[in-house]
């Protein structure tokens, strides 16, 4: 606790002990027993004293360090009303949250409860989140078939709305280039905003999104920490943690990263409420964004948004450690290519043809 916070507490002490309450004159009921046992010792340090869990001392400080704060109100209709207190209480917890990649199995289990209970606080409606661990002998990997796809898109679509990305910027993770024959993959002649009926003679369609390098240039670069890859080979972000410097953009090879200007906005009635913590859950404003391999459904056994939404069959997804998989198949049957192998990132993203 920083020297300010302690002479808020120290203050909040004083005004009670006055007012014989928690400042509305009452000294019987429910706004007296909140404080009642914070004035038990005098001094603030006396209270770290007290033998409690560091839940249990969130619960018992949240309430005079946010009035000390001018965070809430002094009312006692305020500190009568559960829901006020629970929220406030979330949303103090959650402040002082550790990052996701540090935290024990419990502690992840105790956020996202945090944040399904806030979500239903604030809108009345019930989202289900996950915190699902990597699994053993688990590698996820990508293949893209590029003789197959004809550029229609409806795998952009599929992921815009299985990720809850911003609708107001049109945010999308996949990006799909249409290159002319012959000129091989010059991304900076493809058009990335075509607006025409597809397949257009004499072109062909490539697909790019985050690779899940093995290498990752974008965790090198983070200064906080707020990236990291995973043990089956995903490459994450913990948005409570990222800082919005744009590090990880820049450092990127493949324009995988992509960073909101604004608080995403989705309608009610679209929001997937089907969630991961370090996936598709309702980001803040100034935080990075990428593709995941849809962790919501690639951990559940399923298969990315992308992948089930393609009329054309041209992207597969597996694991990679599983030598009966489509994938290994693909590479051990295919020749393969990945984008700037040179560079050392080892991208878990192959292209090939039929």
């Amino acid at each position: 606790m920083s020297n300010k916070e302690k002479k808020w507490f120290s203050l909040n002490l004083k005004n009670e002990k006055k007012s014989g309450g928690c400042g509305c004159g009452k000294t019987t009921g429910s706004c007296d027993s909140n404080t009642k046992e914070l004035k038990r010792k005098d001094g603030v340090d006396q209270v770290f004293d007290l033998k409690m869990d560091r839940r249990s001392a969130f619960k018992k400080l949240t309430a005079s360090l946010l009035i000390g704060a001018g965070a809430v109100s002094t009312s006692c209709s305020v500190f009568s009303d559960e829901k006020s207190k629970e929220k406030a209480q979330i949303d103090w917890e959650e402040q002082f949250k550790g990052n996701y990649k540090l935290m024990t199995d419990e502690e992840k289990s105790a956020t996202v409860d945090r944040l399904v209970r806030s979500y239903q606080l604030r809108t009345g409606k019930t989202i289900n989140m996950s915190s699902k661990n990597a699994e053993k002998d688990v590698l996820f990997g990508y293949a893209f078939n590029i003789s197959k796809c004809q550029g229609y898109m409806d795998c952009v679509n599929a992921c815009v709305e299985e990720n809850n990305q911003d609708r107001k910027s049109q945010m999308q993770y996949i990006r799909i280039h249409e290159m002319k024959d012959g000129k091989g993959f010059n991304f900076n002649d493809a058009d990335d905003n075509y607006y025409h009926e597809v397949p257009a003679e004499g072109h062909f369609y490539m697909g790019t999104q985050c690779f899940h390098c093995d290498n990752p240039p974008c965790v090198e670069v983070c200064p906080v920490q707020a990236t990291w890859r995973e043990e089956d080979g995903l490459v994450v972000v913990d948005y409570d943690w990222c800082v919005g410097c744009r590090y990880c953009m820049a450092a990127c090879p493949y324009d995988g990263r992509r960073f909101n200007w604004s608080k995403p906005e989705i309608p009610e009635n679209e929001i997937n409420k089907n969630q991961h913590y370090l996936g598709n859950r309702l980001r803040k404003k100034g935080v990075m964004e990428k593709c995941t391999f849809c962790v919501q459904r690639s951990r559940n056994g399923k298969n990315p948004a992308c992948v089930e939404a393609c009329p054309t069959g041209s992207r597969i997804f597996g694991n990679l450690l599983d030598p009966n998989s489509t994938i290994r198949w693909v590479l051990e049957n295919k020749k393969v290519f990945r984008l700037k192998e040179d560079l050392g990132t080892e991208p878990k993203f192959w292209y090939f043809m039929d």
